[in-house]
């Protein structure tokens, strides 16, 4: 029986970090250019991984961790795409058979990534999607389960951005993260805390699947209406209530962004840092561009960059993608 999810502790980040080295990228840190450069804008660059997200560091962690005799049976997990690629690429360079469950509303082009890896795709309602994620597997499925979220393994693979941010920048005010399931957010939220600094770790919605701000609002695991938008690498219609007591103890607040401005943050990253970022990824800039209050040193985690190149295209239009 799985017990209550804790912060990652630093023995474990650092063990992440031996076994992720060559697999994945340390990722640039690199100062945004802005009018008046108040507050300081750095963007962590996790779109620059083999996989163009930073899910390959919790998946190769979580597989690592798991051994090759879980893996008799293959392997699976649910994902709306990043966490998805990164099993099936780790599932590639170890030679296994993977299965990916995503929801119906997954993006053309993430499945096509997906498949491109070796992953056999299946789509489900949206709500059958997110019951696999908590039941932690789905009753048709053989194999080891990877769960995209709510796994100390993968938190603690996510969690060495933590250890890289640390490394690389001093006197950080805020982290800003996009908030999917958590366990991007824990991760760097556990490094932090493990390393003792004294910076604050935002979480950062989309205005159209806010369910961590609302459920930070009652003071419990709530439910939200959800739009779907271009913004699909982050936001859903509820918080775990397996994940919401490491929420509460780790993430300092929430920010909530409108679609436009994280398209307009996507133009942004291509036109000042050349970075193509996905709605989730540009989703923390266009959170510091708003400002943090007495922040004045800013990490901003740009998570992914697989975006549709037709909505790429729509936005750098300066349009909002339908």
């Amino acid at each position: 029986m799985r017990g209550p999810l804790a912060p990652v502790s630093l023995s474990d980040l650092r063990a992440a970090q031996v076994r992720l080295d060559g697999i994945a990228v340390r990722t640039p840190l690199t100062r945004l250019s802005l009018p008046g450069d108040i507050p300081e804008v750095f963007v962590k660059l996790e779109s620059l991984q083999p996989i163009g997200s930073f899910k390959i560091r919790g998946a190769a962690n979580a597989m690592a961790l798991a051994g090759r005799d879980a893996f008799a049976g293959g392997v699976y997990t649910a994902s709306a795409g990043n966490m998805a690629q990164g099993v099936a690429w780790c599932a590639r360079e170890l030679g296994v058979p993977c299965q990916v469950i995503v929801p119906d509303t997954a993006p053309r082009t993430k499945l096509a990534a997906i498949e491109r890896l070796g992953g056999a795709v299946f789509r489900v309602p949206f709500d059958e999607w997110w019951q696999t994620m908590l039941d932690h597997g789905h009753p048709d499925f053989a194999g080891l389960f990877v769960h995209p979220f709510a796994d100390p393994a993968v938190m603690a693979g996510n969690g060495t951005i933590g250890l890289e941010i640390a490394d690389a920048l001093t006197d950080i005010d805020a982290i800003i993260v996009p908030f999917g399931g958590g366990g991007l957010i824990c991760g760097i939220a556990s490094a932090v805390r493990a390393l003792g600094l004294h910076t604050m770790v935002y979480a950062v919605e989309a205005e159209t699947a806010a369910p961590l701000t609302a459920s930070r609002r009652m003071g419990a695991p709530d439910t939200v209406s959800y739009t779907r938008t271009f913004i699909d690498g982050m936001g859903s219609k509820s918080v775990s209530a397996e994940m919401w007591p490491l929420l509460q103890l780790l993430v300092d607040g929430t920010v909530v962004v409108p679609v436009n401005k994280v398209a307009a943050a996507v133009q942004l990253l291509v036109e000042r840092c050349r970075v193509v970022a996905e709605g989730a990824g540009a989703a923390p800039v266009a959170a510091a561009l708003d400002g943090l209050p007495d922040a004045k040193r800013i990490v901003c985690i740009v998570s992914g960059g697989n975006i549709d190149a037709a909505k790429l295209a729509t936005i750098l239009r300066g349009e909002i993608p339908g």
